[in-house]
């Protein structure tokens, strides 16, 4: 029962969630259940910083530096989320009371995911993730292609958690423990059997961050699903999956980090070099974007390829950037329509500065960011990044990196020129811009400003990784 105490912030969330279910049945008013929910997670936010720092259940969840400050990452992705499915929920005939309270139980899971201390609690923050990511990307009922997302992403995401529930028992089979550390103290650096576990250990949590080659469901969800869903799915679930990783790789393997630092170190170049060529042919913002991610994701995964101090300080500036500049994207996304449409074609951007030269530039800034371009915040990102790989005196992968980034640049410098250069179509319709001011307007600004003052995200960082090292 004291454990109970450790675990505030998931049990309020779990309540709330059930409550509002409860409530929509009869209430059927969308719009107040999405507030409360959107309420309830800044209330979470609150408890978490309150939150004393401790393990429970026999160790199986901790409550520490590096899990505070993702779970707050997250819930920021979350509220985002709920804020463009108030913008949007009309027009994208996503009118269904359902939505906020999935997203509930999907940041549920994703906050016992960044705790999880034991291979079970590991499993079931995963799960209760993912079964609400399934029928989110369902959602839209009217759309074939997202009930096609839906389908893909059920079967693949089935078969990641046989892979995943595979490595796990070949772990505990071999080491005799599901705890991280009890792993690591018994660990048997020769034998096979625990090796072959960590490989499809692996798999599984590189289908959850989409890295190659196990990225093949992302483009067409992506694609499918409503944007504020495609929104969620490209901000809170990498970064839970990623933090994971770094807990369930740093805490229970570490001796051994040898043998998985070359599967990561493969997964890693693998999703830069593929996302940075495949992109350059995608004609849909949304595919775009999916593509985007699988790249951002191989630059993250050096940080963690690096087993270093450095390395991991500069994955968590990176998820914060990343978290930021798809924010802002996103917001765009859905901040334009027309004929109550909203675009989803690189080629319906066409001379958009003509009627919206604000919005053009800002989003103009946003691409360059994406592409590392400095003074923005995600050159800032990448260059954190890549100094922890040369440190690391893993040279080859940062080349590899910039390579990719200088590759990638040609696919978000040709939206800027789009916007630029084109002839210009009808005009937008941006009268759903004012409900995402609160999300495109701040995001942006700090995109733009971060590198005057870059201190509290370096700052957040080392604090956060104080209970990893």
């Amino acid at each position: 029962m004291q454990s109970l105490v450790y675990i505030l912030p998931e049990l309020f969330l779990f309540i709330v969630a059930t409550v509002l279910l409860v409530t929509g049945l009869f209430l059927k008013n969308i719009k107040l259940i999405n507030l409360l929910a959107i309420f309830s997670l800044l209330v979470t936010v609150i408890l978490i910083l309150n939150q004393p720092f401790q393990s429970a259940f026999l160790n199986s969840f901790v409550v520490d530096e590096f899990s505070l400050v993702l779970k707050v990452t997250i819930l920021i992705g979350s509220i985002a989320s709920l804020i463009m499915f108030v913008s949007s929920k009309d027009d994208l005939n996503i009118n269904i009371y359902e939505f906020p309270i999935l997203i509930i139980f999907s940041t549920i899971g994703m906050m016992v995911m960044v705790s999880a201390n034991d291979l079970l609690a590991m499993f079931i923050g995963l799960e209760l993730q993912s079964l609400s990511l399934y029928v989110l990307a369902a959602l839209n009922r009217n759309s074939l292609l997202s009930s096609e997302a839906g389908i893909k992403y059920f079967i693949l995401g089935a078969l990641s958690s046989g892979l995943l529930l595979f490595g796990i028992s070949y772990i505990y089979g071999f080491s005799g423990n599901t705890n991280f550390n009890l792993i690591a103290v018994n660990i048997n650096p020769e034998s096979l059997g625990l090796i072959i576990g960590i490989v499809f250990v692996l798999a599984g949590l590189a289908f959850k961050v989409s890295a190659v080659p196990f990225h093949m469901w992302t483009p067409d969800v992506y694609q499918g699903a409503p944007t504020p869903i495609t929104g969620f799915f490209a901000l809170a679930p990498k970064i839970a999956a990623m933090g994971l990783l770094v807990r369930f790789l740093f805490n229970s393997f570490g001796e051994i980090y040898i043998d998985w630092q070359q599967i990561i170190f493969f997964i890693s170049i693998a999703s830069m070099m593929l996302a940075a060529f495949a992109a350059i042919a995608q004609t849909n913002l949304k595919r775009l974007m999916a593509y985007s991610s699988i790249g951002h994701i191989g630059y993250a995964l050096i940080g963690v390829a690096c087993f270093t101090d450095e390395g991991l300080r500069s994955l968590l500036i990176y998820l914060m950037i990343y978290l930021i500049m798809n924010i802002a994207v996103f917001a765009f996304l859905l901040s334009l329509k027309r004929n109550d449409g909203y675009f989803e074609n690189i080629s319906d951007l066409s001379g958009m500065h003509k009627n919206h030269p604000l919005r053009t530039m800002l989003i103009a800034l946003i691409m360059f960011s994406l592409a590392g371009i400095p003074p923005l915040a995600g050159f800032f990102g990448k260059f954190y990044i890549f100094v922890a790989a040369i440190e690391s005196e893993m040279l080859f992968l940062a080349i590899i990196g910039v390579v990719a980034s200088v590759i990638s640049a040609f696919y978000y410098l040709r939206i800027v020129k789009i916007m630029y250069f084109d002839e210009p179509k009808e005009e937008f319709d941006g009268s759903s811009i004012k409900s995402l001011n609160l999300l495109y307007y701040p995001s942006s600004i700090l995109i733009i400003i971060f590198f005057i003052y870059p201190s509290p995200v370096i700052n957040i960082s080392e604090y956060a990784i104080q209970s990893i090292i």
